[in-house]
Order: C-alpha cells, then structure tokens, then sequence
C-alpha cells in the first residue's frame, strides 16, 4: 500500500479539486474549471498501472471512488440557489461513469502494455473517456431516465433547448456540455502524453 501512496494522494487530490471546480463556469457555460482537472485522474490510473500494474492501478480507482463519494454527501447537504450543489441525480452519474471508465481504462491499458509506449495510455484514455462522458451525462441529465419528480426537478435546466456547441441547430443542453466536456478529455489524453512518459521513467528508475 505504501509504494501507491503517492497515486492515492494523487487521485484524492484530483477528484476533491474537480468537485469544488466543477461550481465555476466558463465559456459562457460550455464548461467548468473542473473539467480540466478531472481528466488528469486518467492519468494518475495509467502511471500506477503501467509502472505497478492493474492490481494496483485498482485500488488507487476504488481510493478515488470512496473519495468522490465523501464528496458528492458532502455536497447533497450544501444548498445552492437551485437545490443541493450535488443533485441526486449527479452523485449516481458521478460514481457509475468514474468507477465505470477507470476500470475500463485499467483494462484496456493491461491488454495493450507490451506495444508501444503511447499506445496504451492514449486508446485506454480515449475510450475510457468516451464512455465516462457517455455515462455521466445521460444519467445525470437525459430526458428519458427518471429519478423521480424531485430528483429530476433539480437537473430540469439540462433539458432546456440550446444551439448546439453555441452555433449549431437547437438541442437538449445537455449534449453541447457533454460534447465539450468530451472534447477537453481528448485534449488533456494528448498532452498527457508527455508527463505519462516523464513520470513513468522516473518511476521506473526508482522501482529498479
């Protein structure tokens, strides 16, 4: 438990910084400041897998689940202007789609470790990311899931019609956050690249 110390403190970190930035918006309220940190979780499960292994690399996700979980009860008792900073509805689609894509990611990044060094940091990170986008908005926000009437009462605003990425044809809100979100994702697993390759070999050295 000692050696992944440092990968606990490191995702723990993430996820209490992407849950208090997630409150402040950008871009005319395309994002939020917390979607620039979160991908990095990506990250820190890649390091620990590639440098420890999948075993490993698991238990620093389950510290980061627990973690996200304190947050979102933590949350649920604050109330903002338009109910609890963490609706019902948010707090399951927070844990389902985290716990969710970083499994997958520790997956996929175990079948492709012995090609390339990008290889299996980028295609995990990338389908990971997809599928975390995929699961967190539609449950928190999409029309045709129900939580009940009050659950669903205080994400009623996703709902509302929007130009799609703020030029495109009217749309549920939604989907343009959940596109620009996924679109930061991408990002981030690109230029994550090059930390992944620093870290990893210092790691390494250090292992050896």
């Amino acid at each position: 438990m000692t050696r992944i110390l440092p990968g606990i403190i490191a995702m723990a970190a993430i996820v209490v910084a992407s849950n208090i930035l997630v409150q402040f918006l950008v871009l005319d309220g395309l994002l939020t400041w917390g979607a620039f940190t979160y991908p990095f979780a990506f990250l820190v499960t890649d390091i620990m897998n590639r440098v420890y292994g999948p075993g490993p690399a698991r238990r620093v996700v389950l510290a980061g689940f627990v973690t996200g979980v304190v947050c979102s009860l933590v949350g649920s008792q604050i109330i903002g202007e338009f109910g609890p900073l963490v609706p019902l509805r948010v707090a399951i689609a927070s844990g389902v789609a985290f716990l969710t894509a970083q499994l997958l990611d520790v997956s996929i990044f175990n079948r492709l470790r012995n090609g390339h060094w990008w290889r299996a940091p980028l295609v995990s990170t990338l389908v990971a990311s997809a599928v975390d986008t995929a699961l967190f908005f539609t449950i928190a926000f999409a029309g045709f899931l129900s939580f009940g009437a009050a659950a669903d009462a205080n994400v009623a605003w996703a709902l509302d019609a929007a130009p799609l990425l703020l030029i495109g044809p009217d749309m549920p809100l939604w989907i343009t956050l959940a596109l620009a979100d996924w679109g930061v994702k991408l990002a981030i697993a690109l230029v994550a690249l090059v930390p992944f390759r620093v870290i990893v070999r210092k790691m390494t050295l250090g292992v050896a």
